[in-house]
């Protein structure tokens, strides 16, 4: 097994390399791939320094699996190259998951869906993965005619320039700018571009990730997306209307027993969901479980997830786990 990271010296690079680490992936040779000016750098894995190298001499070295996260423009052009050698691409990017050639991948949701055929393989949005990941038994169960969505995101979701741009405001200091305003002590109703019907890219992404990994286009989806000055993972305050009404008590059951979801929902004893605690976890924390009592059939939840994490590194691991499980690769 022939294993590359491509994008190994980014943020989310760095936590791929810590899951793959963790959950002990199985490979006989790890290639550290990056930028021709990141080539030649040291990075130390499992007490074992590996030499950075670039993408062409990566698709030459013809990996079984590179996981990518390294920016869309970069997955567009590489992806496919990677794909013609030979090697099954699982791509953090946003650059394939609406291609409908493309299997958009929740391994605990559509898995199943994979076959050996599939070369290029998306990993979803970090905030559309916690969400259906939360709602996905639900569905199952009660039918989801309408999901409204706000979000809470973390600055990590926008890379190491954000999180730097955080600390040198904390620390007043000036310094290189990801945002068009200041963020700490703040509040960004604004991430990814905004498009023609006044929406969000990240937005939109959450609405029609949505339909195609639940593979139903009549489930309806609004989202408004916000940035905060926090780095420990995003929240969600979820109002899910189903299509049949349900019991309360019934609900946390199957959101417990949904494989990769932690239910933290205790109001008493102040038991419920933060970024500061999932942190560096690889589940999904789902609590403020009520009725919304201003319409039948409805739920608000808070849903809870370190971005980094299942958001994307997880995530992608876990699809390269269950194609070596299943002897896709």
């Amino acid at each position: 097994m022939k294993l590359a990271v491509v994008g190994a010296t980014g943020l989310v690079g760095s936590e791929i390399l810590e899951v793959l680490a963790e959950h002990n992936f199985p490979f006989d040779e790890l290639l550290l791939v990056a930028s021709e000016r990141s080539a030649g750098k040291k990075i130390t894995f499992k007490d074992k320094e590996y030499t950075v190298i670039g993408l062409a001499q990566a698709v030459s070295e013809k990996p079984d699996i590179a996981i990518f996260s390294a920016g869309g423009d970069t997955s567009k052009e590489w992806a496919p190259k990677f794909a013609e050698a030979g090697t099954i691409v699982v791509d953090n990017s946003s650059a394939w998951r609406m291609d409908p050639t493309k299997k958009l991948v929740v391994p605990e949701i559509n898995a199943k869906s994979l076959k050996i055929d599939d070369r290029i393989i998306a990993n979803p949005n970090c905030s559309t993965i916690q969400m259906v990941l939360a709602l996905t038994k639900l569905r199952d169960r009660y039918g989801i005619k309408r999901v409204v969505v706000s979000t809470y995101q973390s600055v990590t979701g926008s890379g190491l320039k954000a999180v730097n741009q955080l600390q040198d405001e904390r620390a007043g200091k000036e310094g290189e700018k990801a945002y068009p305003h200041k963020i700490d002590l703040n509040v960004l109703p604004h991430i990814d571009v905004f498009q023609d019907n006044g929406y969000t890219k990240e937005e939109m992404k959450m609405i029609n990730e949505t339909k195609k990994i639940f593979e139903d286009p009549s489930i309806q989806v609004t989202a408004t997306t916000v940035r905060i000055p926090v780095m420990g993972g995003h929240s969600e305050a979820v109002n899910v209307e189903f299509k049949e009404d349900f019991d309360l008590q019934e609900v946390k059951e199957l959101l417990a027993a949904t494989p990769g979801v932690i239910v933290e929902d205790d109001v008493a004893n102040n038991v419920y969901p933060m970024p500061m605690n999932a942190h560096k976890k690889d589940e999904v924390f789902v609590g403020r479980l009520r009725r919304d009592e201003s319409q039948p059939n409805t739920l608000n939840m808070w849903i809870v997830a370190d971005n980094l994490r299942k958001g994307a590194a997880t995530n992608a691991v876990q699809i390269a786990e269950y194609l070596v499980k299943h002897s896709l690769v």
